[in-house]
């Protein structure tokens, strides 16, 4: 590098650059002004200037608590609960004397609570800044003031200093690119941490900076840098560099982003703009939205409902107080003596009943308070880690290929799972594997390429005939599934054409144009691989990658790229050897999705300049010259065949350009991409419109994107348990309908609804080009298209008619009004199947707004790109699926997986799982708590409302957090209804989530009631047989100590037996829960006995002095055990024998005879409208 250096290029020259050399114009005006104002001091970040400007370090934390803000952050955010706030006042009224019991034991719980819950929060949080150290920690080459580079960590950057960045390594900060390993200072670098995309993205250094080519040349460099402040805009850089009392403008394509990793750039030097949080990449950092499954918010709702039951009971109670306590002292008699109401205090004053009724209400509230489940939150929050890790680990979702297992990346969702009742999903790399092959094209109307594609095998099948291709040379190709290329992105097989036999054809010279197009058309970038001696290719997209491979493959290798050239070894028709030819690149005019086509103009060596393009049809062939359309008939059939095989699809042409005709265009299009206006883009598009034109047409390519294994037979699955499944692409409608058929979503028999605006009347308007008239005329026509399909539907009402609703993007815009959408969607939702074509990003995202909003039900997003993040955020669920993509879909995703078809064992097994165990895990929580609530309450009532506990202080602290808490959350990780294998085998077991039959009001109250019955029978049996008996061998009667310490254990043992007879799948670990909970009972009861009165109170020596030695005391626990879950268990087996739910119909099937196993089978038979199992 430090020789002599090639003659440097004119930025006009470069070949692919989106900004180039910019000018002062326009924007650059704004320097020094609002939103303008910083100074960077390049390789003079120590002088005074520099540190009055107080900019950020380069330390970036993505933590959500520091030491400092931890406990009010974390200690607001569990307060946020009502739960918690609720137990937090009525630890606080705990401290006065209207407590019925201890403030330490009210207390107590409630810090354990919230201490679990904060030590979760500080452990993820932990996490986060374990990866920010990492991150920080990494080591970057700095300039050390001297003309030599040494080692610092990422955080110690300041805005200014010069870094060096060698091969594939990341950007510590946003940099300006001064110079790089190239002669022209140009570097490659890769975004996908950005943008999810995979591609290069070529960058270049103004040229006053190009020459900083080694250390030593750093040493006495000094500039200034005046330019934007900070902003989330990634791809807009306004500025200036002051250097040598010069001022050069500066564009995005010196910026280098943070996170953005260099490549196949052996080094570059950049000067830090931003630092930081600073960075644009930090600046887009947004938080994803909040999700809450419907099942957590439903929870929500029966705490206010049980909120609203307790203070209605406190209303009750206060009421009876009040009366009673004023009829304590009449005529001088005391009813009550025993409360001595002629000497009491304010709160059993006859004198003043309404005040102690109110002070009354208050003892109430806190001593009901046990219908709240203190540990309902957190048990549910370590029940989902715990669900979450199972996930994780799932063998059965790993993919071997590529090494990736499942990964839920949030555990607030997994009940959601068992719930979804649509699922939108991408086509392109979620449905397909998003690794092209190239198998067909049709060059000068002949067609080439044998393969047979998935999609055709999918026809053959549903037509049953046999799949025949037929060879040039009259013989046949029969089903030629398994016969595959070693070379990947390489499908094609035809003699006519391989092995240099082109030359051959009648039109020879046309297809070594169309191989040259193939070979020169494009941006990637070579790599050659030394031990294999073969090249392989860095390319912006698979379908990219498979056209230079193909042009390889065929003879045309693509082995060299410079800025100004292109070279291949191609095979030279007259002399039949391969031969060394350069192409001298002018320009690349780049591929977007308005224009749709990507140019080239070149110079060949005999010094013609030829311009050569690709493009989608809808766009090309109104290009072509009127001598340039000899193929055009044969060439628009072959792309119809090629769609209808589900094949993506290109035309390439050519034209030879004048002299003059290119200068014109050369120097309009160099003013346009120099400029740094807001309408750049629309000056660039112009200025490449006007040469794309008069376009000689060669042929066209085909593609094919294969299923993913697994997808056709997940479909049938998914369908089978009731899941609607819409396709949103961005493809062709005929790609798009003909993918449906191979993967299922389709069937033969299926009656097409199709909207779109390819009618005569529309496409008249266009081409008179009144916009307002085309928007008027396109809503109707739409409207009028959603109002007939409504009407087919009404009219098929009774047959058996199955819709599928196909449309395209430019009517899903109209579709999408909000005077439209619903309409269009209860179109939508009574078809079989829904495929929105040419969809974009924004599109796909309100799409699933509509059905997630219109439906009411959730919905799941599966995609694997970044065009689909706004789909997955949108959706109740969003899935990722971590292909070839880049991982911006996975990162804003809420779980990941490696294969849609894994989404089958996600959803029918975890997901049926998950749903049942929360479902149960709450319902039997607030069974439980109601169970040992209305002990309390009825025993209030017994003492006329008194205030009086019925149990000892920390008996009741104690119930939620060790005696019963650990059974439920072994029911919650563990219990399964139904096996996998039977998860999978009956697939309609799923709809059990999707009708939310396990978490109905009507179950979650029939629940309740069994707590209450529970509650009754407890209370009722142990005050009649222990009311006035002998309870000791003195024959001492029962005092409340006594019967405090019998209703508590039999409550215990209730609770626990009622689990124990809800689980469907025993397990070591909830056998040991469940009873190890009762021998806590008592085990805490002999320990805590045993303490001093002081501290034990009314437990003291009551298990070993009065209870234990009484066998009424043993007797009476048996038999309240059996009455109390005599009910429950005379419901199931008579609602199991008469009217079984379809889990439980499963679980029979092993116990009873075969005639019973096959009527469950037939029930699990249901017609099905999409799936392959729909045409048997």
């Amino acid at each position: 590098m430090n020789g002599g250096r090639r003659k440097r290029l004119h930025f006009s020259k470069l070949y692919s650059f989106t900004c180039g050399k910019s000018s002062f114009k326009d924007d650059h005006s704004r320097i020094g002004g609002p939103g303008f104002s910083r100074v960077v001091f390049c390789n003079d970040a120590d002088c005074f200037e520099a540190g009055i400007q107080s900019y950020a370090t380069n330390y970036v934390s993505t933590t959500k608590y520091t030491l400092v803000t931890f406990l009010p952050k974390s200690l607001f955010e569990q307060f946020r609960r009502v739960a918690n706030m609720y137990f937090l006042i009525a630890g606080c009224l705990a401290l006065t004397p209207l407590a019925p019991y201890s403030a330490v034991s009210a207390l107590a719980p409630l810090i354990l609570v919230i201490g679990v819950s904060m030590v979760k929060e500080a452990i993820e949080d932990w996490k986060r800044k374990t990866q920010d150290i990492e991150v920080n920690n990494r080591k970057i080459k700095v300039h050390q003031g001297d003309g030599t580079f040494g080692y610092t960590e990422w955080k110690n950057l300041r805005v200014g200093d010069i870094v060096k960045v060698e091969k594939d390594g990341f950007f510590p900060a946003d940099l300006l690119l001064l110079s790089s390993s190239y002669e022209e200072a140009v570097c490659y670098i890769e975004t996908m941490n950005l943008d999810g995309e995979t591609n290069l993205k070529p960058k270049q250094a103004l040229d006053v900076t190009s020459n900083l080519h080694d250390d030593s040349s750093l040493k006495d460099f000094k500039a200034i840098v005046k330019c934007e402040d900070p902003n989330a805009s990634l791809y807009s850089f306004i500025g200036t560099l002051d250097f040598e009392e010069q001022q050069y403008p500066l564009s995005p394509q010196q910026l280098l982003l943070r996170d953005s990793k260099l490549r196949n750039t052996d080094f570059i030097y950049g000067a830090v703009i931003f630092t930081g949080h600073d960075t644009k990449v930090m600046q887009n950092s947004t938080k994803p939205p909040s999700k809450r499954s419907k099942i957590e918010m439903k929870m929500d709702k029966i705490i206010y409902f049980l909120f609203s039951v307790l203070v209605l009971m406190s209303v009750v109670g206060s009421i009876f107080f009040g009366i009673w306590t004023g009829k304590d002292l009449q005529d001088g008699k005391l009813k009550r003596w025993y409360l001595r109401p002629d000497k009491t205090t304010i709160f059993f004053d006859p004198e003043n009943a309404f005040v102690a009724a109110m002070l009354h209400f208050l003892t109430a509230l806190m001593l009901y308070g046990y219908l709240i489940p203190i540990s309902l939150y957190v048990s549910i929050e370590i029940v989902k880690v715990l669900q979450s890790i199972f996930i994780n680990q799932d063998v059965h979702m790993y993919y071997e290929e590529a090494d990736k297992p499942a990964r839920a990346r949030t555990s607030n969702l997994n009940e959601e799972l068992g719930q979804v009742d649509t699922i939108l999903t991408d086509k392109t790399g979620t449905l397909t594997c998003n690794s092209m092959e190239f198998i067909k094209c049709s060059v000068a109307g002949t067609a080439y390429g044998h393969g047979v594609t998935e999609v055709e095998q999918a026809m053959a099948r549903r037509k049953g005939s046999p799949l025949v291709r037929e060879v040039g040379n009259g013989d046949h190709l029969e089903d030629q599934v398994d016969k595959r290329s070693s070379v990947k992105g390489f499908n094609f097989e035809d003699r006519r054409v391989m092995n240099g036999n082109w030359v051959n054809e009648p039109h020879s010279e046309i297809l070594q144009k169309f191989f040259q197009v193939l070979a020169i058309c494009h941006t990637a970038i070579p790599e050659e691989d030394k031990q294999m001696g073969r090249i392989s290719y860095e390319a912006e997209s698979p379908d990219e990658a498979a056209f230079v491979i193909a042009a390889r493959e065929l003879g045309f290798e693509f082995y060299k790229r410079t800025q100004t050239s292109i070279s291949l070894n191609e095979l030279d028709p007259v002399s039949g050897v391969k031969v060394e030819r350069s192409y001298e690149l002018l320009n690349v005019l780049e591929f977007n999705s308005s224009r749709k086509r990507m140019s080239v103009i070149v110079r060949n060596e005999e010094g013609q300049l030829l311009l050569l393009c690709k493009g989608a049809d809808s766009v090309m062939f109104e290009r072509l010259a009127k001598k340039g359309r000899d193929f055009e008939d044969q060439t628009r059939e072959h792309l119809n065949e090629y769609a209808d095989a589900g094949l993506r699809t290109l035309v390439l042409a050519y034209r030879v350009l004048a002299e003059e005709e290119y200068k014109d265009f050369r120097d309009e299009f160099s003013e346009a991409k120099n400029s740094v206006s807001a309408d750049r883009d629309e000056m660039v598009d112009e200025a490449a419109e006007k040469i794309e034109k008069d376009l000689i047409l060669l042929g066209a390519t085909a593609v094919e994107d294969k299923l993913q294994n697994g997808v056709p037979e997940c479909i049938d699955k998914l369908a089978q348990a009731g899941i609607k499944i819409w396709v949103l692409t961005g493809d062709k409608m005929e790609t798009a309908i003909n993918i449906g058929f191979a993967c299922s979503l389709l069937r033969q028999e299926m009656k097409q609804i199709i909207i779109n605006l390819e009618t005569p009347e529309i496409q008249a308007l266009e081409k008179a080009g009144d916009k307002n008239a085309i928007a008027k005329a396109s809503k109707a026509s739409v409207v009028n298209q959603i109002t007939n399909g409504k009407s087919r539907l009404t009219t098929a009402i009774g047959s058996s008619s199955v819709f599928a609703l196909i449309i395209d993007g430019k009517s899903l815009t109209f579709a999408l009004e909000k005077d439209v959408k619903n309409s269009f969607l209860e179109l939508a939702v009574s078809c079989a199947s829904v495929i929105c074509c040419r969809s974009s990003p924004k599109q796909k995202a309100l799409v699933t707004r509509l059905v997630k909003e219109g439906t009411g039900k959730t919905t799941l997003a599966i995609g694997d790109g970044a065009n689909d993040v706004g789909m997955l955020q949108e959706a109740d669920i969003g899935v990722g699926i971590s292909g070839v993509e880049g991982m911006q879909a996975v990162m804003s995703s809420d779980i990941a997986i490696a294969q849609f078809r894994f989404l089958e064992r996600l959803l029918l097994v975890h997901g049926h799982w998950c749903y049942r165990r929360i479902s149960s895990m709450i319902c039997y929580f607030f069974y439980k708590n109601i169970a040992f609530g209305f002990t309390l309450f009825l025993f209030e009532a017994y003492a006329s409302f008194s205030g009086q506990a019925a149990y000892n202080d920390w008996y009741m602290s104690l119930y939620n957090v060790f005696f019963t808490s650990l059974p439920v959350l072994a029911l919650g990780v563990f219990d399964q209804d139904v096996s996998a294998r039977f998860c999978l085998k009956f697939p309609l077991l799923y709809k059990e989530g999707t009708q939310n039959v396990l978490f109905s009001w009507f179950r979650i109250l029939s629940w309740m009631f069994n707590g209450i019955i529970s509650a009754v029978v407890i209370f009722f049996l142990c005050v009649a047989a222990l009311h006035h008996q002998a309870f000791r061998k003195g024959g001492q009667v029962v005092d409340m100590e006594i019967l405090g310490a019998t209703m508590y254990t039999c409550v215990i043992w209730v609770v626990n037996c009622q689990m124990a007879l809800s689980v469907s799948y025993f397990t070591l670990i909830q056998h040991i829960f469940i009873w190890g909970g009762i021998a806590l009972w008592y085990l805490f009861l002999l320990i805590y006995g045993a303490i001093t009165p002081a501290i034990s109170t009314t437990a003291y020596m009551v298990f070993t002095e009065a209870c234990g030695p009484a066998p009424m005391y043993w007797l009476l626990t048996l038999c309240v055990v059996i009455a109390a879950l005599l009910p429950y268990f005379a419901y199931s087996a008579f609602q199991m024998w008469i009217f079984p739910m379809y889990h439980e119909m499963i679980q029979w099937i092993r116990l009873v005879d075969p005639e019973y196993r096959q009527i469950v089978r037939q029930q699990s038979l249901r017609p099905n409208t999409i799936g392959f199992t729909a045409r048997v």
